[in-house]
């Protein structure tokens, strides 16, 4: 090491001591901290392998590292991002900027489940230093790019969440806002990330520099200075930033750990590459953030202690893949402020016009113009000697401000395009608003000790002029400056870099004619039945709603059911929006259908599924797959679900999905498939069991007890033909002991339905009930009963209808009124598909005209007496014979109902048919009865 070199600090390093002891009581602690920060820099100046640092999405660092690209040529960058994303950064140029590389695990091993599923996204933006260094390397022949920082793998085994317990708040637990952005919850990690972990420091700068966010505090003090200044004078002041806030960052042990554990995990790679290639260090360039690059772990340097360990990585299989980003999730992401990703590309731009830099862009870039980036990257012989570096920090902390002069053509095309841009939405701007734009500007630059207004000054006084009180529109004056300034610029992903699964699904709905790939919704017309093609782009689209966040593919018209097929069918598709969902769809497999029979097969599988959710992936596997094979295996597995549960919760979706699949199969197939068979058969048993402690079950509703004796009496039949016995029903029924009201009410239809309880009986219990002044306030509850008897015993429904009238005409108003609420509640939630049912009947029943109200009476008040005596029953022979006579079809009607067969004998058939009739009264009274309703 020369003289020159090891005296570079030292002016500074004086006048920094003297500083200590003047404004400290004693030299030790301040001294330290201001010392140790010029040792930090001196010592990464000095190291032979040099360290490039930056931060985050900042066109100050983007500027200085294509120059400093082009001035040294490097054979080799290094650059602190995911080991593992390497493969996937050559995809970058079928890509529209920004986009985010991201590492994602659904099956993890090693890591706790509920973490699953594990994401892990590096952003990149056009106005980053890591994507000049990226296009360079790939574009520049005999340039090798080796990412260096830890793998996706130990992102999540170095992760802060293992130390903490269930019960603690995470502080850094992802927001709502950041949610609903681009990145979801996933982790972001990206080089640069420079910012104060002191929350004291942070707001000192912010105070002192008359700023209301970190934003805006770079943007003024550092990010302007560093504009144009040198390449020596750059990585010096980014190294003296990074070595402050390390400094005087807390003392966290865990946050401390990561972070040292990440610096010796890039230089012990580093190392091992240098050495494996034999390279020597001069050639190399290592892209990190400013707090990383003022390390002071024992392995920093090329020269640095071989003694860290990289742990192996765990069992989790990793899926790799580009997703779309945008300002506004990077933003939310990492705490930035609002607009500030946006105003960073701006100020991007306009430095790369005034510097006269020419950046890097990787070949083919979406978005850009197709050039050999590779023969114009050579500015300077990679072989010149580059001079030791001097002190620039004195110099650069001594100076004053640079008062950049006023430049009022841009402020005033500023003030004209936010007016132009605040009345297209509502707002009452004119040309006095836009002269108060920027007079107010100017104001706010002076009070904050600015000659220049920032974006972010103009951004306040835009508010303060043109915002008023109100809002009128969907936007306020903040985000209309934000959309002015470049706005959210939205990344896309290229066809070529999209997973085999997204291109199978673009492939695949080619016959939509559609421009799935762009934005906002689009709406697509698939005419099935002339066209045959679109119906496998219908099968698509339905699989794609049923995987997909809602909204990515939404059905306008058209649907689909068990056993129909669709003719017509529109819909509404936004897959290019929801871009981020289809590639993570990629990651699960290679197709849609493998993917949802895998996530059909884990929800059946999960531990907490039961019979009623493994019925519906029988269903979904029926309607979306039309797969025979996989509704066989998870009807066998609901059937074993069933088998387990001592529940009787999700009774009512039992019995409405095997409904619904037994009246397909019985249309759709020539034999019931043997797994439905044995469910039933098996259902029938185990509710019979289940009923007796159902009925006493406080817990259990009425609802789903209604249900249990609908599986019971509407799959009777078949259960019997299968071998079950109808004995089980019977001694569940005689040992079921309710005392909830409408429980009994239930228990007395299912006794209906047995033939253990007729319908006079009900109907004079039902009048004892009303005529009980003890029991007169819970009858309302008996009456919900009844309406939820119609799911197990449909044919109760007149009776119901009868005793709804009844207590409407006997039930006292303050028993009456209180209750109506409660029975329309419980229509709505628990019998809306029994509703109709009494509706339907109400209308049979009741007059349609309100004129014949009044002389109408009740048929259950009208009903003929049974005959007592021969001659009523002679009479009634008379009569019958006398309608079979003027009725004749009728009459052939009846008798093929009945099983008779026979002609009409002419002549003889009075007397026979009244000697008939005479022999059966019971018959002639029902005959009478039917052609009399007839």
């Amino acid at each position: 090491m020369s003289g020159m070199e090891e005296g570079t600090f030292t002016a500074l390093r004086s006048q920094l001591q003297e500083a200590a002891a003047t404004f400290a009581d004693g030299p030790d602690a301040l001294e330290g901290i201001l010392l140790g920060i010029v040792d930090d820099v001196d010592r990464a100046v000095r190291e032979p392998l040099e360290i490039f640092p930056v931060c985050h999405h900042s066109p100050a660092s983007a500027i200085a590292m294509a120059r400093r690209l082009r001035e040294k040529q490097p054979k080799v960058v290094y650059l602190e991002l995911c080991e593992d994303m390497a493969p996937l950064l050559s995809e970058l140029r079928n890509c529209r900027l920004p986009v985010a590389v991201q590492a994602f695990a659904t099956d993890v091993e090693g890591f706790p489940a509920e973490w699953s599923p594990l994401s892990v996204v590096a952003p990149i933006t056009e106005a980053s230093a890591e994507y000049q260094a990226i296009a360079y390397a790939l574009d520049t022949p005999g340039v090798e790019l080796v990412l260096v920082d830890r793998s996706s793998d130990h992102v999540f085994q170095w992760d802060a969440r293992r130390t903490e317990s269930a019960e603690q708040t995470d502080p850094d637990a992802p927001t709502a806002e950041e949610e609903a952005a681009l990145h979801g919850d996933a982790i972001g990690v990206e080089i640069g990330d420079l910012r104060p972990r002191f929350a004291e420091l942070e707001e000192h700068l912010l105070r002192h520099g008359r700023v209301r966010h970190w934003s805006e505090w770079w943007h003024q003090y550092v990010e302007l200075p560093l504009g144009d200044s040198d390449h020596d004078t750059y990585r010096q002041v980014m190294l003296l930033i990074g070595s402050l806030f390390r400094r005087l960052a807390p003392g966290d042990p865990q946050r401390v750990r990561v972070d040292e554990d990440r610096e010796r995990h890039m230089w012990t790679r580093m190392r091992r590459h240098l050495a494996a290639g034999g390279i020597d260090p001069a050639d190399c360039l290592y892209v990190c953030g400013a707090f990383h690059a003022a390390s002071r772990v024992a392995e920093f340097g090329v020269h640095g202690a071989d003694t860290f360990e990289i742990s192996p990585p765990t069992g989790t299989r990793w899926q790799h893949g580009l997703i779309p980003s945008s300002h506004a999730a990077i933003e939310a992401q990492f705490g930035l402020a609002a607009g500030s990703v946006s105003i960073a590309a701006t100020v991007w731009a306009k430095n790369v016009r005034r510097t006269g830099v020419r950046p890097f862009r990787l070949e083919g870039q979406a978005g850009g113009k197709k050039r050999s980036t590779a023969k114009k990257a050579v500015a300077v012989a990679a072989s010149q000697s580059v001079a030791p570096a001097a002190d620039k920090l004195s110099g650069f902390l001594q100076r004053p401000p640079v008062l950049d002069r006023l430049d009022e053509a841009e402020l005033l095309g500023w003030s004209v395009d936010i007016v132009r841009a605040a009345r297209r939405n509502g707002y009452l701007a004119s040309t006095a608003d836009a002269i108060a734009v920027f007079q107010t500007s100017i104001l706010l630059a002076g009070m904050r000790d600015r000659a220049k207004p920032t974006p972010y000054d103009f951004q306040d006084a835009a508010v303060t002029c043109i915002e008023k009180d109100t809002v009128p529109g969907r936007r306020d004056v903040r985000r209309l400056v934000e959309i002015m300034m470049g706005g959210d610029r939205i990344g896309q992903v290229g066809y070529d870099a999209l997973p085999p699964l997204a291109r199978d699904v673009h492939d695949r709905l080619t016959p939509l004619n559609q421009k799935l790939q762009q934005r906002g919704v689009q709406r697509a017309l698939l005419d099935i039945a002339g066209r045959p093609e679109l119906g496998a782009c219908s099968d698509v689209l339905w699989m794609l709603r049923y995987l997909m966040p809602q909204g990515a593919a939404r059905p306008i018209m058209g649907e689909r059911r068990l056993g129909e097929r669709p003719i017509q069918e529109s819909w509404d598709l936004a897959l290019g929006t929801h871009q981020r969902a289809l590639i993570e769809l990629g990651y699960e497999g290679v197709s849609v259908e493998q993917v949802l029979e895998q996530r059909l097969r884990r929800r059946a599988y999960g531990p907490q599924a039961t019979a009623a959710v493994v019925l519906e992936t029988v269903e979904d596997a029926t309607l979306y797959l039309r797969s025979r094979r996989l509704a066989d295996e998870l009807g066998t597995r609901a059937l074993e679900v069933l088998a387990g549960e001592r529940s009787v919760d999700g009774a009512p979706e039992v019995l409405r999905r095997v409904r619904r699949l037994l009246a397909y199969y019985r249309t759709s197939e020539p034999v019931l498939p043997p797994w439905i068979e044995s469910f039933v058969k098996t259902g029938y048993a185990h509710y019979c069991t289940l009923l007796p402690t159902a009925f006493a079950d406080e817990d259990a509703t009425v609802r789903q007890v209604g249900a249990m004796l609908g599986f019971l009496l509407s799959m009777e039949s078949l259960a019997l033909s299968l071998g079950c016995d109808r004995t089980q029903l019977e001694l569940a029924v005689t040992q079921s002991h309710p005392e909830e009201p409408s429980k009994t009410a239930l228990l007395w239809a299912a006794q209906v339905q047995l033939g253990r309880l007729s319908r006079e009986d009900l109907r004079t219990r039902c009048d004892e009930l009303l005529g009980n002044p003890l029991v007169l306030p819970a009858y309302p509850r008996y009456l919900s009963g009844f309406v939820h008897a119609l799911e197990p015993v449909p044919g109760l429904v007149d009776f119901v209808v009868e005793a709804v009238s009844n207590a409407f005409g006997r039930l006292p108003d303050p028993v009456l009124l209180p209750w109506l609420p409660t029975l329309i509640t419980t229509l709505r939630s628990g019998g809306a598909d029994l509703a109709p049912l009494l509706i339907r009947e109400a209308g049979r029943i009741f007059p349609g005209r309100l004129a014949a109200l009044d002389e109408w009476v009740p048929p259950w008040r009208d009903r003929p007496s049974a005959p007592s005596a021969r001659p009523a029953a002679g009479i009634g022979a008379r009569r019958g014979v006398a309608l079979l006579a003027a009725h004749p079809a009728t009459c052939d009607a009846v008798g093929t109902l009945l099983g008779c067969d026979g002609a009409w004998q002419t002549g003889s058939a009075g007397p026979e048919g009244t000697a008939l009739l005479a022999r059966y009264p019971e018959t002639a009274a029902a005959l009478e009865v039917l052609l009399a309703s007839a």
